[in-house]
């Protein structure tokens, strides 16, 4: 294997761990896990994101109809006082829902579990926190998800182009551009639209760091680019922009909300 194929496999295997990684510790994944209770074990995996115009189903198989269970919940963040909302047990399925809220609005909820025996258990230990959004259509989601992680193959590659002998930034850097631009500012404020209703929610109009970080990492490739033919030194400034897309990419989606 020669070099360039091997800083190509290496790009690609550091892509997908970052893409695994914002995926399990993005938004939209469920809480999940498993709890001892009435004498047998559940599993659960709990939404933490609900999208369309209906209410949002809360539902844990349990197989047992003497387990009886209630949803408390309120807005996130907020003095509201905890509402209850009674499951019903049908199919093998505790089953609730909670109503619907306008977009980007959390709520945070908890399960408690009883016995007619007088058991009773919360699960999970910590309140899992729902965000309410529009659907996003595939024709805007999928070439967001496509580009953003091209972005970052052609980021990561053009940074191990600083291990070549004789480095050729040109081209890497020019795709990490476009497809960051592509996947960050045309199709990811479309996703914003589709979910939200706004069209960017990071600095200066919000705070939202998912838009923030994208800004950044552009701002970074945009300083390497210009320095490629203005510095002595330029693959410095590729790995920095390299290495500052990774650790952006390493911050989770709305990890302080939208």
């Amino acid at each position: 294997m020669n070099r360039s194929t091997l800083l190509w496999v290496t790009s690609t295997i550091i892509t997908v761990i970052a893409a695994v990684y914002q995926r399990v510790t993005g938004p939209t994944y469920p809480v999940s896990g498993k709890v001892q209770f009435a004498g047998k074990k559940f599993d659960y995996r709990l939404a933490k994101s609900h999208a369309g115009e209906t209410d949002a189903t809360v539902e844990l198989r349990t197989d047992d109809a003497s387990v009886s269970g209630t949803v408390l919940w309120k807005r996130h963040k907020t003095a509201d006082s905890l509402q209850e909302s009674a499951m019903k047990f049908e199919n093998g399925i505790l089953k609730t829902s909670l109503p619907l809220q306008p977009h980007a609005e959390r709520v945070q909820y908890q399960i408690h579990l009883a016995t007619n025996t007088g058991e009773i258990t919360m699960l999970p230990a910590a309140s899992v926190v729902l965000r309410f959004r529009g659907e996003v259509p595939l024709y805007v989601l999928v070439p967001h998800v496509v580009l953003m992680f091209a972005a970052m193959l052609f980021s990561t590659r053009a940074g191990l182009e600083f291990l070549n002998v004789r480095p050729n930034y040109f081209s890497l850097v020019r795709w990490t551009i476009i497809t960051l631009f592509g996947g960050g500012f045309v199709f990811g404020p479309l996703m914003t639209w589709f979910a939200f209703q706004m069209w960017w929610t990071g600095w200066p109009v919000g705070t939202d760091l998912t838009d923030n970080k994208t800004a950044l990492a552009m701002l970074l490739w945009l300083v390497a680019l210009f320095f490629l033919k203005g510095s002595k030194s330029p693959g410095r400034w590729v790995l920095v922009a390299a290495v500052g897309l990774l650790l952006v990419y390493l911050i989770p989606h709305s990890w302080i909300g939208t």
